[in-house]
C-alpha cells in the first residue's frame, strides 16, 4: 500500500457564506514523512476554548441540526450575522481544528533524529489535531517522559506553556505578583502549582463557591468568588496583601476586568502617603488572553491614569523570547507533566462522538469539570485506501 493512497478521517468546520456553520468528517490523504517529519496517530486531543473558537465559530448550538449518515454525521447550525465579518477571511474554507495533542510515531522521515521517534508517544502542536494521522516537523513534537500515555500528554503545550510564560511576563515586566481570572480551570490549577512551588503571590478569582473550595483545597491562599456580595472587599483586601498589579483575564467581556483594575487602585490608595487626582503612579495592567465573556468589556474610570489594558497571546510570547527559550520551558513541562502540569478531563469522545449534539451541548459550554478530550481512533480503522 502506497503512502499516497491512504486515507484518514478529519474533522472539519466550515462557515457558508449564507451564515451557516457546518461540522463534518472528511477522508484525507495520509501523507508520507518528510526527511525530518514523523507521522502520529492521535490518541488524544483536548477541546480548547480556543479549539471552540475555531469549531463553532460562535454558532448558536442550541438550535444546531443534525443530518448526514451515522458513519457521515453533518452538524449545522447558524452563525450570528454580527459575528460573521470577524469570520470573512474562512467564509468558504474548510478548516481542520485541533490545536494540539499526543499519540504515537508510526512512520518516520529520513533523518537519524526523525527515526529516533519511531515508536514513541509524542505530545505534537501545530492544528488540526481531530484527525486520525498528522504528519509534524520534528521541532513541533516533545517526546513523553517513559510510562506517560497519550491522555496524559495531551495537553502539554497550550495550557503548561500559556502558565509559564505568565510567569515569565511578570518576571520580564518587572511584576512580584499577579492576579489570574477562571482559575479553576486546568490553567488555572497548573498556575496556581507553579505560584506555590515559586512562592509567587497569586489571586485566584472563579464564579462558584465549589471553586473556591476546590483551589484552596490545592494550597492557594487568595480564591475569591466573583458572584459573592463581599467581592469587591475581599479582592481589595487580597490585592492590598499581595501588592498584585498584573492580571490576566481569561473572561474578556463585561465589568471584571475594570473591577480588577479598580481594586488594584483602592489596594495602592491605601498605601499611598498622600493624594492624587491622577490616582496612584504605579502602573496597573491587565491582559486578556480569553474570550469566555462574549459581551463588550465595561471600564469606569475609577482606577487612575496609570493603567492598560491588552491582549496577549503565547504564541507570540513564544516567538519574541526566541526557540532557546521555548525549548527550556517545554522540557520542564515534560519533566513535570504528572505532577505541575496534569490534567485532568470529563470523559473521551470518538470523532463521531464530537458530532453528537448532545456531546457538543456539554463541551460548548467550555466549563470547569467539563473538558473532554477527542480520541480521532477511538472506534475507528485505521488508514485506508
Amino acid at each position: 500500500m502506497q503512502p499516497d493512497t491512504r486515507m484518514g478521517l478529519q474533522l472539519r468546520s466550515l462557515v457558508k457564506s449564507d451564515g451557516e456553520l457546518e461540522l463534518s468528517l472528511v477522508r484525507k490523504p495520509v501523507p508520507a514523512p518528510a526527511a525530518n517529519e514523523v507521522l502520529v496517530r492521535i490518541e488524544a486531543a483536548p477541546i480548547n476554548p480556543s479549539d471552540l473558537g475555531l469549531l463553532l465559530a460562535g454558532a448558536d448550538m442550541s438550535r444546531a441540526a443534525k443530518s448526514g449518515t451515522p458513519d457521515q454525521p453533518l452538524v449545522s447550525a447558524r452563525v450570528p450575522d454580527a459575528m460573521l465579518r470577524s469570520l470573512a477571511a474562512r467564509v468558504g474554507v474548510s478548516m481542520p481544528v485541533g490545536n494540539e495533542g499526543a499519540g504515537v510515531v508510526v512512520e518516520a522521515g529520513s533523518s537519524a533524529a526523525a527515526q529516533a521517534l519511531l515508536g514513541k508517544t509524542v505530545a505534537v502542536l501545530g492544528g488540526a489535531m481531530y484527525s486520525q494521522y498528522r504528519c509534524i516537523p520534528l521541532e513541533q513534537c516533545l517526546v513523553l517522559p517513559a510510562g506517560a500515555t497519550a491522555a496524559e500528554g495531551a495537553s502539554s503545550f497550550v495550557n503548561p506553556l500559556t502558565a509559564l510564560c505568565m510567569i515569565e511576563t511578570l518576571r520580564g515586566e518587572g511584576y512580584s505578583a499577579l492576579v489570574h481570572t477562571a482559575a479553576a480551570s486546568n490553567l488555572g490549577q497548573m498556575l496556581n502549582r507553579i505560584c506555590l512551588q515559586e512562592k509567587i503571590p497569586l489571586v485566584n478569582i472563579v464564579r462558584h463557591e465549589d471553586q473556591v473550595t476546590l483551589l484552596r483545597s490545592m494550597g492557594a491562599a487568595h480564591v475569591l468568588n466573583s458572584s459573592a456580595p463581599s467581592f469587591i472587599a475581599e479582592l481589595i483586601e487580597a490585592l492590598t496583601a499581595t501588592g498584585a498589579t498584573l492580571a490576566f483575564d481569561a473572561i474578556g467581556g463585561g465589568k471584571l476586568a475594570g473591577q480588577i483594575l479598580m481594586c488594584m487602585e483602592a489596594a495602592l490608595a491605601k498605601k499611598s502617603a498622600q493624594y492624587s487626582r491622577y490616582g496612584s503612579p504605579v502602573h496597573k495592567q491587565v491582559y486578556v488572553y480569553g474570550g469566555l465573556g462574549t459581551g463588550p468589556m465595561e471600564l469606569s474610570r475609577n482606577f487612575g491614569m496609570a493603567w492598560g489594558v491588552g491582549g496577549w497571546l503565547v504564541t507570540p510570547f513564544l516567538q519574541k523570547i526566541g526557540p532557546a527559550a521555548t525549548q527550556r520551558l517545554k522540557e520542564r513541562v515534560a519533566a513535570e507533566l504528572k505532577t505541575t502540569f496534569a490534567s485532568s478531563y470529563a470523559g473521551e469522545l470518538s470523532l463521531l462522538d464530537a458530532l453528537d449534539l448532545e456531546a457538543i451541548a456539554i463541551y460548548s459550554k467550555a466549563a470547569t469539570g467539563h473538558k473532554y478530550l477527542i480520541n480521532p481512533n477511538r472506534g475507528l480503522a485505521g488508514a485506508s485506501s
